[in-house]
């Protein structure tokens, strides 16, 4: 029991980790985290029962500096959920176009970077899109970092954290 797992939240409700219901156990005894789903029981001792929580909230705020993605094919292509930004067309076939070309002194960056399928990359060539007659979909912006995901497996194990977490 004291081994399952337990969602740590900073105070501003955002994940911070997993940690063991042990853990956890000790931090709301110290004071140092509140309980705000239980989830995995109770522990009995001679003297009295203790809940064992599922979720927990720190009693302060821990600051975490927020990671940047790498600008790889693989997240530009998650960011732009496989979806051509220039037709619309979903495909797991697509390239990338830099919307001001890298010859035109266009950098290589999140926000000059997007997914095209080869026939609008093709189309559009070495123009702007403006100068190619096309339209992004949208206006390219760096991915959201996330400091902390979850695994599907602990999502089923634990569905009642999925409502603290980001969507």
């Amino acid at each position: 029991m004291l081994t399952s797992l337990v969602l740590v939240l900073n105070q501003n409700y955002e994940p911070l980790n997993v940690c063991h219901a042990g853990r956890a156990l000790i931090l709301m005894l110290q004071g140092k985290a509140e309980m705000l789903e239980n989830g995995s029981g109770e522990i009995h001792t001679s003297y009295t029962v203790f809940p064992l929580p599922s979720v927990i909230r720190l009693g302060y705020q821990v600051r975490r500096p927020r990671p940047q993605h790498k600008l790889t094919r693989l997240q530009v292509f998650l960011r732009d959920d496989f979806v051509c930004q220039y037709c619309g067309k979903e495909s797991h076939n697509l390239t990338l176009d830099h919307v001001m070309p890298r010859f035109r002194g266009g950098p290589h960056t999140w926000q000059n970077v997007v997914s095209a399928c080869i026939p609008c990359n093709h189309r559009k060539a070495g123009r702007t899109p403006l100068e190619a007659g096309m339209k992004l979909l949208h206006q390219p912006v760096p991915p959201r970092a996330t400091l902390f995901t979850v695994s599907p497996y602990h999502l089923r194990t634990y569905p009642q954290w999925e409502k603290f977490l980001p969507q």
